[in-house]
């Protein structure tokens, strides 16, 4: 019994963001309005990520270059391995996926609770009573960019992250400029930069529509955003480590 109550709200669940989505995919009645919105979602979302974003690539690429270079201490492991290491772990998983993680926590709770107070203040209501459609003019301006913001974090982190190894190389020495280098270069998959940009929009348009959806449905006061935000960072994070492996799957196997 307990076993198909849990599935009834799961189904439930899953319409209700399914028929949003359907209203959110609409187009939109005032083009110069919804561009100046997408531009100040813009700013909002990849503008303000961008320090966060450069802080953690930049120790993360000086982290995996040290741990690479720690245990590739066997003398017929070729040193320039580090350097290979360091780039396809920052293109294929941190760039993306980890990003997307640490994004989700701070652009997707901060949209929860932005839209989750809008419904507890009746702000919402109010753009419905008007004839405007809340969904598409809330909503979809945060997933238009998302998508435009989200890839260009991605090779800012794949720089920075390969920069940071640089720098950690150079200041210890753990593996010598040239050969960091040269396994920058060697053996490059440039679909592998394809398959990262695709994996972060998919998770942009997660990331934002599962934290819309929770915000939009907020009921009660305060308490019920705060659980809210907390809902759409967890259930944001769980979509994301499935659809990585499902990409991974469909695309590099």
């Amino acid at each position: 019994m307990l076993l198909l109550c849990t599935d009834m709200r799961l189904l439930s669940t899953i319409g209700k963001y399914l028929v949003l989505m359907s209203t959110v995919f609409t187009k939109p009645v005032g083009s110069r309005i919804f561009f100046k919105r997408v531009f100040q979602e813009v700013e909002q979302i990849g503008m303000d990520s961008i320090w966060i974003v450069s802080i953690v690539s930049v120790f993360m690429g000086g982290v995996l270059t040290l741990q690479v270079a720690i245990n590739f201490t066997a003398p017929y492991i070729p040193q320039y391995l580090i350097g290979l290491s360091a780039r396809d772990t920052m293109i294929l998983e941190f760039s993306s996926t980890i990003i997307c993680l640490i994004l989700a926590g701070k652009v997707g709770s901060n949209i929860a609770s932005e839209i989750g107070t809008m419904r507890i203040t009746e702000q919402i209501d109010a753009l419905e009573i008007m004839g405007v459609n809340s969904a598409n003019y809330l909503i979809l301006p945060k997933i238009i960019a998302a998508l435009i913001s989200f890839p260009i974090l991605s090779l800012l982190s794949t720089i920075l992250g390969i920069a940071g190894g640089y720098v950690i190389s150079a200041a210890t020495g753990v593996v010598t400029i040239y050969d960091y280098v040269y396994g920058l270069n060697y053996m490059f998959v440039p679909f592998y930069v394809t398959y990262s940009l695709i994996k972060m929009c998919v998770f942009a348009v997660i990331i934002t529509s599962v934290s819309s959806f929770h915000g939009f449905y907020t009921q009660g006061g305060a308490l019920e955003v705060g659980k809210s935000s907390t809902k759409a960072v967890v259930y944001s994070i769980i979509l994301i480590l499935l659809f990585n492996l499902i990409l991974t799957q469909l695309l590099l196997t």
